[in-house]
């Protein structure tokens, strides 16, 4: 795994082996951070980053500037490789052991950007409940997004508040706001 931009882009971070962690390809995270560098400053947003597993996305946005990063797993290995990661960076990211339905239905928080990477296995019920959830709750600041990532086998374009879906490889990033 790699940081693709920002203040360590180029740092090459070796991860614990866990079978279970499917991290976000640097194509596919490339992509994704391109998509949200036209509508956000990073220094500006207040992020979520649920099933978070290694921390991939939670570095590249503290990497860009972003300082106000709240990540979640249920792994508590994988929390405290990202918090001695982050203190080597000297990166300001948050980690919360937590299962994400009950994360998402007592946060007092609210955030720009909701990003998760729930297993691949995932049911269409699940990724309801997590889009529901979310909304519900008003956890999206104004102009903020929900993004998804799941199997390109998965389509979530029924969902309420889906906006649109980017393919990368074997990934598909789907989009959910407000308006």
């Amino acid at each position: 795994m790699r940081i693709i931009s920002g203040k360590h882009k180029g740092k090459r971070i070796i991860a614990p082996k866990n079978d279970s962690i499917r991290p976000t390809t640097d194509f596919a995270k490339e992509a994704l951070f391109n998509i949200l560098n036209h509508h956000f400053y990073f220094s500006e947003l207040a992020v979520l980053d649920l099933c978070c597993g290694i921390g991939s996305i939670s570095f590249e946005f503290a990497s860009r500037g972003c300082n106000n990063i709240t990540s979640i797993d249920q792994q508590a290995g994988t929390l405290k490789f990202i918090n001695t990661t982050a203190k080597q960076l000297d990166l300001n990211i948050t980690t919360v052991k937590s299962d994400l339905y009950k994360f998402l239905e007592k946060t007092p928080l609210t955030f720009d950007v909701i990003f998760t990477d729930p297993p691949y296995s995932f049911t269409d019920v699940q990724f309801e409940r997590i889009v529901s959830t979310v909304f519900k709750r008003n956890l999206l600041l104004e102009d903020g997004y929900l993004i998804i990532e799941h199997a390109k086998q998965t389509d979530l374009s029924e969902l309420p508040h889906f906006e649109y879906s980017k393919k990368y490889g074997g990934s598909m990033f789907s989009f959910f706001s407000e308006e």
